[in-house]
């Protein structure tokens, strides 16, 4: 547990991550800001739009810039990912986007927890399984298609914009798959956000069979250990309903949540 509270906590993400965008960018990837929003496009076919806030918009200004966001994306064609937290202000907006058009996707829960403690510990998974850390476009396509079978959509996109991360910079990212008998039954990667005292965990998905083995758990220590060599002092992940309880367990503790809005032109 970390000696913050939890207040203290969510500041500190919304000051370090919120409005983060790589450095360097990938090749294909840009960053457009209109007012306060960041949107950012080229890392699949859609678009993600973030910010720190809102800067106070209401009312009609807050229209006319959710309105400006439909049109560049219709114009565009594909998606965009408007990243919604609960704190948000005004407290209409999930109204707002709704209006607009955009749909709410499942919401996630914003866990923040302290590196060291996680750090100290040793991944342990079963017999035949190991962890390894990949950079190939082999090996990304294989995460991929675990991703593809474990959720039933179409994930193949993640191979490319892994990729193209590695390709920019590869210290800020590393990929661990948990392979056995030569199938990838689970894999995460961990980003090291320049600038900030953060590591954020992503994938951490699992093949049925190989659930409740503890190997997410495994994932997550053999990453913080990651986290802790280039002096990251605070993990942070975006945890569906199966992975905060694990996490909780872990150290980490919820600070907001997060529901993506999507629009689809």
């Amino acid at each position: 547990m970390t000696d913050l509270d939890v207040m203290t906590l969510r500041n500190i993400y919304d000051d370090q991550l919120r409005a983060s965008v790589p450095d360097p960018l990938p090749v294909g990837v840009t960053v457009e800001r209109d007012g306060p929003l960041i949107r950012i496009l080229g890392f699949d076919a859609g678009g993600f739009i973030t910010y720190r806030d809102l800067g106070g918009l209401t009312g009609a200004a807050l229209d006319e810039l959710i309105a400006r966001q439909v049109e560049f994306f219709r114009a565009r064609g594909g998606s965009v990912e408007w990243k919604l937290h609960s704190h948000d202000e005004p407290a209409d907006l999930p109204d707002r986007l709704r209006a607009a058009g955009f749909v709410a996707q499942d919401l996630e829960t914003v866990v923040i927890g302290p590196v060291a403690p996680l750090a100290a510990a040793l991944p342990v998974v079963g017999a035949g399984v190991r962890l390894r850390e990949v950079t190939s476009r082999a090996d990304l396509d294989r995460i991929a298609a675990m991703e593809t079978a474990v959720w039933g959509t179409d994930r193949s996109h993640l191979a490319a914009g892994l990729e193209r991360e590695i390709a920019a910079d590869p210290h800020s990212v590393t990929v661990v798959l948990a392979e056995a008998g030569g199938e990838v039954v689970s894999a995460g990667w961990v980003r090291y956000v320049p600038g900030t005292g953060f590591a954020t965990l992503w994938g951490g998905s699992t093949l049925a069979p190989w659930r409740r083995r503890g190997i997410y758990r495994a994932l997550v220590t053999y990453r913080a250990r990651l986290a802790a060599q280039r002096d990251r002092t605070l993990l942070e992940v975006d945890a569906s309903d199966e992975s905060r309880p694990i996490l909780e367990r872990l150290g980490l503790v919820p600070v907001t949540t997060t529901t993506p809005y999507v629009y689809t032109s």
